[in-house]
């Protein structure tokens, strides 16, 4: 076991009716890796409702990593999608993989209405742009399990580990899986694999993020 601080890499299975989930894909390639000082440990998540925060809170436990940063799949999204806000609701369109389908519920009972990603992510977005990779500020991660896992791990971070950088990234369809959406954009495996690397790489290297502009008009 090695004293080096740690990173938390978390993606998903496969939902959907896929076979197989590009944040899963990515988290396997990237588990064990070393970013200068900062071992990466992956995790891979149940895209399931029930389990998500006792799962976080483990890992949170085990780990005590400095930076955590969740992945999941965003069909239709064509570039890394950098979440800024995580809301404590619950709506979902389809069931999760254990059936469940819950409508208009919190993620934590009493906890406040949203929470903001602590990355750097104007940072991270302005140095992904300058490696030639596609991303963008979101303002939404849904309301399915991957907002679930993000207002999850917030929530966690918030109360129990303030001092861990915690954020939410959405990755594209693989191109396997774009065939079968026609018009629907997609992303290599590569090209998200050295995304979600410069991600880690400027979070580690950003103490404070940057003060430009980044929001939208409607």
């Amino acid at each position: 076991m090695t004293d080096k601080p740690t990173i938390l890499l978390t993606g998903f299975e496969a939902f959907g009716g896929e076979h197989i989930n590009p944040s899963r894909e990515i988290v396997l390639s990237l588990d064990g890796e070393f970013i200068g000082a900062h071992r990466v440990v992956g995790a891979i998540l149940p895209v399931a409702f029930a389990p998500t925060l006792p799962l976080m809170e483990a890992l949170l436990e085990e780990h005590a990593p400095r930076i955590v940063v969740a992945l999941g799949q965003a069909g239709g999204r064509g570039e890394l999608s950098l979440e800024r806000v995580a809301i404590n609701l619950v709506d979902a369109r389809i069931p999760d993989n254990d059936g469940d389908q819950p409508i208009d519920e919190a993620v934590v009972t009493d906890a406040p209405g949203a929470y903001f990603s602590s990355l750097p992510l104007k940072a991270v977005q302005s140095h992904l742009r300058s490696i030639g990779i596609p991303s963008a500020l979101s303002f939404t991660a849904g309301s399915f399990v991957c907002n679930q896992v993000f207002f999850a791990l917030a929530h966690l971070c918030a109360t129990r580990w303030p001092a861990t950088r915690a954020g939410f990234v959405h990755v594209p369809w693989l191109p396997e899986q774009a065939a079968r959406h026609p018009g629907q954009p997609s992303m290599a495996l590569e090209t998200m694999i050295a995304g979600v690397r410069a991600v880690l790489e400027c979070t580690i290297a950003t103490a404070a993020d940057l003060r430009i502009a980044g929001g939208t008009t409607c």
